[in-house]
């Protein structure tokens, strides 16, 4: 009881305090030149708390709806004890922001507040000199032909030793697997190879859930909640009193953090002992504890690495396998690709990476899945200036401005009439000159198609995710039929850090005939 008069209390001397301050904060701003006037409704104080809450379950296609509502696809956002909020799917907008005045946009102390505990001062959530030296070490690192070769490697010893066979045993028995969850394991197994160079052994079902996958599901899931709560301060209240949702963020947080510094510790004794040889075999930890980087640096960079490299590919991989289910044309096109290159290099089932840099529709299925369902739906920079985007949209200093892959694939104005189908073929053009069989990749502009970010905060491990991703669905398509059980309805596309699948993907393996 006393601790929820004391919640109470505080949350109103806070409330206090902050419209208090944001009444002579906005005596002293200029009066906007020009700004949209479109959003959800919006009320003296409380904002768009009303809106927010009856939409709060279905955020997405309800920010959707009002930006194709919007001429300008940008919409303003109101929200109690917190900045004003522009929300665009105008790709001159998102170019203006990631890449024109990318100096302007940081992410910003608001938002990296949302990530700190977890990612540190890590490469995702740092502006500045620490994102410069971080960006150019870890481009440095990504480029290297040795980390491919690494990565190909690994891959073929995770899906042909663990994932296959999962897999086969299935479809023999006819059990029912969530395959969201086991290319979660997969991912999770892989991107710690990689980026540690530890096995988590998470696809081995016969032993428990590592504590450490647990810790990065908790942690990553409530610090995504801090940045969607109706209320903005309600989290900071509670981490201050380390109550609720908090205190366990704090504890999955701690078990996180001890892992990693323990797997660092022990990796610097072995390369203590290796005295630095065989680096060009080394994972990415190897490489920066050699490079002499700092123990906290690297902490925070791996740990970045872990987040993104296991939730993105899976994701992705997920929404790519439902899709199919209900397109056995599409997934004949994929089988009928992946066939001919293994016939091209001699019947060789080990796929290398030229081999799959040929899966050129396989590449347009994933673009297309990842259109219709990014795996991080919306990404936030705050203003340090006052500016005006290209569409006229007034943005002051201190606001939260979000561009939203997930409303601009949905866009009519970027995607025409058919935007809501599954549809690779719209990735490719027809060469001029040549018949309607020849066709081209197309290329599609980073500003329409933000999904890996873009400008100079692009995402590194684009690359390294089609690797992964093709090689996986190459692998397991030639191989298996995936049959959902989950019935003809969509599934509950869930936004988090990075978004999944309400329920996970309950599919029976089938043996391809």
């Amino acid at each position: 009881m006393f601790v929820a008069l004391l919640l109470l209390w505080s949350l109103l001397f806070l409330l206090y305090v902050f419209f208090t301050t944001i009444r002579k904060y906005q005596t002293k701003l200029p009066k906007p030149p020009l700004s949209s006037t479109y959003g959800p409704p919006s009320y003296p104080i409380i904002g768009c708390f009303i809106s927010f809450c009856k939409n709060q379950h279905n955020l997405l296609d309800w920010y959707t709806s009002l930006l194709s509502a919007s001429p300008s696809q940008t919409i303003v956002v109101h929200r109690i004890g917190a900045r004003r909020i522009v929300v665009t799917a105008n790709p001159s907008n998102v170019e203006h922001i990631l890449k024109t005045n990318f100096a302007n946009f940081p992410k910003g102390k608001p938002l990296t507040e949302f990530l700190g505990d977890l990612l540190g001062c890590g490469i995702f959530n740092v502006d500045g000199d620490l994102w410069s030296t971080q960006r150019k070490l870890a481009s440095h690192e990504f480029s290297t032909k040795s980390l491919r070769e690494f990565v190909v490697k690994t891959l073929e010893e995770e899906v042909e030793g663990r994932l296959i066979p999962l897999l086969e045993e299935a479809a023999e028995s006819q059990r029912v697997l969530d395959m969201q969850e086991i290319l979660k394991m997969f991912a999770f197994d892989t991107v710690c190879k990689v980026s540690l160079g530890t096995d988590p052994f998470c696809l081995d079902l016969s032993r428990p859930v590592p504590p450490l996958v647990k810790a990065f599901d908790c942690a990553a899931e409530i610090s995504a909640r801090r940045a969607t709560a109706p209320l903005y301060l309600m989290w900071k209240m509670k981490r201050a009193l380390s109550i609720g949702s908090e205190k366990k963020l704090k504890e999955a947080v701690n078990l996180v953090h001890g892992s990693v510094h323990e797997i660092i510790q022990n990796k610097r004794k072995i390369l203590e002992r290796d005295e630095g040889e065989r680096i060009e075999s080394h994972d990415i930890l190897s490489r920066l504890l050699l490079a002499g980087h700092g123990e906290e640096v690297v902490r925070d960079m791996v740990i970045s690495f872990i987040l993104a490299g296991r939730d993105t590919i899976s994701a992705a991989m997920t929404w790519l396998f439902w899709l199919l289910s209900k397109h056995p044309d599409m997934t004949h096109k994929i089988v009928n690709e992946v066939e001919n290159v293994v016939v091209q290099n001699n019947g060789t089932e080990k796929l290398g990476f030229d081999d799959l840099q040929k899966m050129r529709f396989l590449w347009a299925s994933l673009c297309e899945t990842m259109r219709l369902y990014p795996p991080v739906p919306w990404d936030s920079k705050h203003a340090e200036v006052d500016t005006v985007l290209p569409d006229g949209t007034w943005v002051g200093k201190g606001d939260r401005v979000t561009y939203f892959p997930y409303g601009m694939g949905r866009m009519e104005e970027l995607w025409g009439k058919d935007r809501f189908e599954f549809n690779p073929d719209r990735w490719f053009d027809i060469e001029p000159g040549c018949d309607g069989d020849n066709k081209v990749l197309k290329f599609v502009s980073p500003y329409k198609f933000p999904v890996f970010q873009a400008g100079p905060r692009v995402c590194l491990g684009k690359d390294m995710a089609f690797i992964q991703m093709k090689y996986v669905m190459a692998s397991v398509l030639r191989r298996f039929e995936i049959r959902p059980v989950c019935g003809e309805d969509r599934p509950v596309f869930v936004p988090l850090l990075t978004a999944h699948m309400a329920g996970g993907l309950k599919v029976l393996v089938r043996k391809r005939s």
